[in-house]
């Protein structure tokens, strides 16, 4: 578990490099002036800035409990690239995005995960379908992992579908003892045969100061972004909320992997 306090860098874009037509999302490889390459996700695009704070929220999460995730940053996109972009759509995605975004340390060399070919322990599965059903992830599945190889080591990637309760309306908040069925088709459920270990382990772990402080790495212009009508503050308070009764009631989304597993094997 990590246990030092929480922070982000920021950075800085200084040259856009190239676009990742995968999904609707348009993320992008840029180059920051901290010299590294960076996966953008721009608060301009389709799913707006809940995308992002799931992104952040949920990766941290995985962080804090021990599993590789890329660093996060915080990137700061000036207004000027969006006037030479030839490309109308991407111009006018950068144009929508300028100001603080999120980006992901490029994994250069790194290689998707197949199930067939690279292994798990039993643990490392078990532990992230546990963190899956807790962040209601629904984005790793065969068809789509969401997790690389790099240096045979295993990364997860692109949380921005977690908690896509908070797109449902205004009482998506009373729902953290919601049940997660799309665990069902969770690429590692197979191999998760450790999900009780996990839950104990992972519970005592992750208190509620960690979520809190997980919660207040959200930017107040992400959250004043989506027409609120609540201060930033109390939208913080209520994303710790929702993930602490979720944390306290873990059976019911731990129980509901062990029954899909059964079905499955």
């Amino acid at each position: 578990m990590v246990d030092n306090p929480l922070q982000l860098r920021t950075v800085n874009v200084v040259r856009y490099v190239t676009p990742l037509r995968e999904g609707g999302s348009l993320p992008a490889i840029v180059e920051a002036d901290d010299d590294f390459l960076y996966v953008l996700k721009f608060r301009g695009a389709g799913q707006g800035t809940k995308a992002l704070i799931a992104e952040l929220i949920a990766g941290e999460i995985a962080r804090a409990l021990g599993v590789r995730v890329p660093e996060l940053v915080f990137v700061k996109l000036d207004e000027a690239f969006g006037r030479t972009e030839p490309d109308e759509e991407i111009q006018d995605l950068l144009r929508a995005s300028e100001g603080l975004n999120l980006g992901l340390h490029y994994l250069s060399g790194a290689i998707t995960f197949d199930p067939i070919l690279n292994d798990l322990t039993p643990r490392l599965a078990s532990q992230i379908v546990w963190l899956d059903a807790f962040v209601m992830n629904v984005d790793r599945t065969a068809r789509n992992t969401n997790m690389l190889m790099w240096h045979k080591e295993l990364w997860l990637i692109d949380h921005g579908a977690a908690l896509y309760v908070h797109h449902t309306g205004p009482n998506w908040p009373e729902q953290p003892r919601r049940p997660f069925a799309q665990i069902k088709d969770h690429v590692l459920l197979p191999q998760a045969t450790e999900l009780d270990a996990v839950d104990a382990e992972f519970r005592q772990g992750l208190t509620s100061e960690r979520i809190q402080e997980i919660v207040s790495l959200v930017p107040d212009n992400w959250l004043l972004n989506n027409g609120a009508t609540e201060s930033a503050t109390d939208q913080r308070a209520v994303y710790a909320q929702f993930l602490t009764e979720r944390l306290a009631s873990s059976e019911i989304f731990v129980n509901e992997a062990k029954h899909a597993r059964e079905a499955l094997v």
